[in-house]
This record gives structure tokens, C-alpha cells and sequence, in this order.
């Protein structure tokens, strides 16, 4: 294995105090040493006050409820990831981290969970679960994702998905994963085709400046190119709401 890269925390220059919630939730599947997980080689001191680490027997997790390799989730890991599927259903024990944060200036707690994860690869761990941005990736992919010199871009922590309307030549582009950082996801809808890469684009900047600490109100308007007047968004959702299990700020692309 290579030299272990440290993970950075960024301070959020954006920051508006809200009340909701950080979120962090992950399965780390393997087979697990009894010795301390080396965090400190990724530059982090250990999971922050309020995120977990607890070990389950695999084949006593299987029988949760929330167990997510069953169901509608475990199909789409079997066909997207079958290789670190297979290895994660074959593993014999599964490291629940999970816990809630308050909302936060900097992001040293996603820093110091993240370098927990990579030292957990390093003492038997084969594959990591996320379920808010439904990623399945064994040790080498994770790594790859994550572990970058000066940092793994802000999107790699989220997932910009993009479905059709009921209107034909029309998509919804929308995220998940925004409760990692304590805000609302992104909800467009009515995107034309020709429009799609744009309102990609504009996604992946407002959950860029959430990540940096912005924080959308309901009713507040955002500029967009074509639309002199802007749009205004419309807060909604909550974290029983079944397409982003969060809440969301949500707005129609202009016609």
C-alpha cells in the first residue's frame, strides 16, 4: 500500500448559522484486526463527538430493518457494483459509523470520519457503503476516490442525478447526499434537454457554496443565465421525504 495521503478540512467562508443537522453514515464490511484504527496517518484524530463506530456479526446485521444490501438497494449495488457487492455480502463482520453532528463553520469532523474509514481499510476493511449518495466502492476505489493530494473535489461527496419529467423532453435534476454538510439538497425541475449539462453545472455550484457554509431561504431568489427575473426557491421535504431523505430547496428552470 502507498504512503497514506492526509485529508483536509476546509472552513466554510460561506457559513450562515441553521438549525439542522449533520449527518454522517457509513458500513465498512470486512474482516476487522483488534488493534487501534491508525486515523492519525490520514490526519485525523479520531471520529468527532457525536459519530459512532460500532462492529456487528454480518450475519446478525443482516436481520435490521435498515440493512441495506436487501431490497431495492441491494439489487441496484448487485447490478452497479457486483464485484465490491460480492465481496461486501461475503464479509463477516460490518462497522456501523453513523451519528449526528450540529451544523458547523469548518468540516474537521468530515475530515477526522473520513480518516477513520481509511484507516479501517487498513486494518481488514474491503469495502465501504454510503447510502445517502448510494455508493458501494471496495478499499482500492474508495481510496481513489477520497484519498487525493490537497483534497477530494466537494462533488465527490454528493451525487447530482438527472430523471425524467412526465413531460416529454423535460428532466429533474436533483442531489443527495447535502446532509453530510448540514443543508437542504437540490431540487430542479423542468430542465429541457438542451438545458441539461447548464442546470448541471448550476447543481454542482449551489451545493458547492452549501458545502462552503450558504444556506438558501424559501422565497429567495437565485440568478440564472436567460432569466433576468431569477427564480425563486421553495424550501420543502424533511428526512422522512422518500426521494432525498432530507430537506431540499427546489425551484422550476425558466421557460
Amino acid at each position: 500500500m502507498s504512503k497514506p495521503i492526509p485529508i483536509p478540512a476546509w472552513q466554510r467562508p460561506h457559513w450562515q448559522a441553521s438549525a439542522e443537522e449533520i449527518l454522517l453514515q457509513f458500513y465498512v464490511f470486512g474482516k476487522f484486526d483488534a488493534v487501534r484504527v491508525p486515523s492519525a496517518d490520514y490526519g485525523s484524530p479520531g471520529l468527532p463527538p457525536g459519530i459512532s463506530a460500532t462492529n456487528h456479526a454480518h450475519a446478525q446485521l443482516r436481520a435490521w430493518e435498515g440493512y441495506p444490501l436487501k431490497g431495492a438497494m441491494g439489487r441496484m449495488f448487485k447490478a452497479d457494483a457486483p464485484q465490491a457487492y460480492q465481496q461486501a455480502i461475503a464479509a463477516p463482520e460490518v462497522m456501523l459509523v453513523r451519528g449526528t453532528l450540529k451544523d458547523s463553520q469548518a468540516t474537521a469532523y468530515l475530515r477526522d470520519t473520513l480518516g477513520v474509514l481509511a484507516g479501517m481499510l487498513d486494518i481488514g476493511g474491503q469495502v465501504i457503503l454510503d447510502p445517502q449518495i448510494l455508493s458501494l466502492l471496495d478499499a482500492d476505489a474508495w481510496r481513489r476516490h477520497y484519498l487525493i493530494r490537497d483534497g477530494a473535489p466537494i462533488r465527490h461527496h454528493l451525487l447530482i442525478l438527472c430523471d425524467g419529467e412526465s413531460e416529454p423532453g423535460r428532466s429533474w435534476i436533483h442531489t443527495r447526499g447535502m446532509r453530510k454538510f448540514g443543508r437542504p439538497d437540490i431540487s430542479i425541475h423542468q430542465v429541457p434537454d438542451a438545458a441539461i449539462d447548464r442546470a448541471g453545472l448550476l447543481c454542482e455550484k449551489l451545493v458547492e457554496l452549501q458545502a462552503l457554509g450558504a444556506h438558501f431561504v424559501d422565497g429567495q431568489r437565485l440568478d440564472i443565465e436567460g432569466a433576468p427575473a431569477g427564480v425563486s426557491v421553495r424550501r420543502g421535504g424533511g428526512l422522512d421525504d422518500p426521494q432525498f431523505n432530507n430537506t431540499f430547496v427546489e425551484f422550476e428552470w425558466p421557460r
